[in-house]
């Protein structure tokens, strides 16, 4: 791989492009928005490369030309060590140097673009996952796995990078990032870590929400030992009260809350049966009209136990031979910091 000087990306692609797939540290100030980019397009196709170069400064000029490269200059300023990053290191990121230099800014461009950050995230997610110590904590829902994933010292947050809590329940109010994004944060995660040290990660399916883990770090997980967090239903319940219901109702509306837990129940409709379906959406109705804690509570009582519950202790069997400790969130705490001796390192990007 490519040694990497920085960690930081002026990238100039258009808003789709960078939409579709980005790199952490960057910052997208295009050079070419995807309007300005459609057609660029249609004229190089037709006409030719020159014709596209001539084209795309005629769109890009005057006060256009003069707003896009205050905004490089200012980016500039405040991140001096930045690149330049475009789709693959060749002529809009070439411009933009020059207009930057013309401006007596100097930034380097990365070589090869975005195509080789993206090929370097890649191979980090073929090669990486096999060498390190991975320990994955599992338990039912309502826990606290992520919990202590976020407390603890050498840990990946794979559902923080894929911006969702992992169940049909999960969806977080920002949309989840692109398949390619969430790839390449989590290569960047990784990258942290050296061969031979203990990374701990949360037990989760091959895809969270509409983001799918990696191949090659899903089987890995698939052969970790397991740490199991035990925790009574009623107290579980309570801590999916706090998340659900009490955190929740910050970002939204009372009324936008309860509709998305009833499109979350329908999804799971087949799996619940007919009546517990039925008799589930009636307590949430009640819970989100009454306001009351305990009608919340048993709502989410009745979801642990016809669905979740079953769900995980199901696919836990598959998984006995791997369990090495059981216990309270606190004593899988101390587990782990007793047997964490090597601190998370910075990987070298080359």
């Amino acid at each position: 791989m490519l040694m990497r000087t920085t960690d930081s990306y002026l990238d100039v692609r258009s808003p789709s492009e960078f939409s579709a797939g980005s790199i952490p540290g960057s910052t997208n100030l295009p050079i070419l928005d995807d309007e300005q980019r459609r057609l660029v397009g249609i004229c190089y196709r037709s006409k030719g490369r020159d014709a596209a170069i001539a084209l795309g400064h005629t769109l890009v000029t005057g006060e256009v030309k003069a707003e896009r490269l205050a905004a490089w200059c200012d980016f500039a300023r405040r991140v001096p060590n930045a690149e330049i990053c475009c789709a693959r290191g060749g002529l809009r990121s070439q411009i933009a140097a020059q207009w930057l230099e013309d401006a007596g800014v100097r930034l380097k461009r990365v070589e090869g673009g975005y195509k080789a950050l993206r090929n370097e995230c890649l191979n980090m997610l073929d090669s990486v996952p096999q060498t390190l110590s991975l320990v994955v904590i599992g338990g039912r829902t309502g826990s606290g796995k992520t919990e202590i994933i976020r407390r603890i010292e050498g840990a990946i947050d794979l559902e923080g990078i894929a911006e969702h809590r992992g169940s049909a329940f999960g969806a977080c109010k920002r949309p989840q990032p692109s398949q390619a994004t969430f790839e390449n944060y989590l290569a960047h995660a990784l990258a942290r870590f050296r061969a031979g040290e203990q990374v701990v990660i949360e037990d989760e399916s091959r895809a969270i929400g509409s983001r799918s883990l990696p191949p090659c770090l899903y089987e890995a997980m698939g052969q970790a030992p397991i740490l199991v967090v035990e925790l009574d239903r009623a107290a579980r319940a309570m801590r999916i009260y706090d998340e659900y219901v009490t955190e929740a109702g910050k970002a939204f509306s009372w009324g936008a809350l309860r509709d998305r837990y009833l499109e979350s129940l329908a999804r799971i409709k087949k799996r619940l049966g007919g009546v517990n379906y039925v008799r589930i959406a009636a307590e949430i109705e009640s819970a989100f009209e009454r306001g009351e804690r305990d009608a919340h509570l048993a709502w989410i009582r009745s979801l642990l136990e016809t669905y979740y519950d079953p769900m995980y202790d199901h696919g836990l069997k598959r998984k006995a031979s791997r369990i090495c400790f059981r216990g309270t969130p606190e004593a899988v705490c101390d587990w782990i910091r007793s047997r964490s001796d090597i601190r998370a390192t910075p990987r070298t990007w080359r």
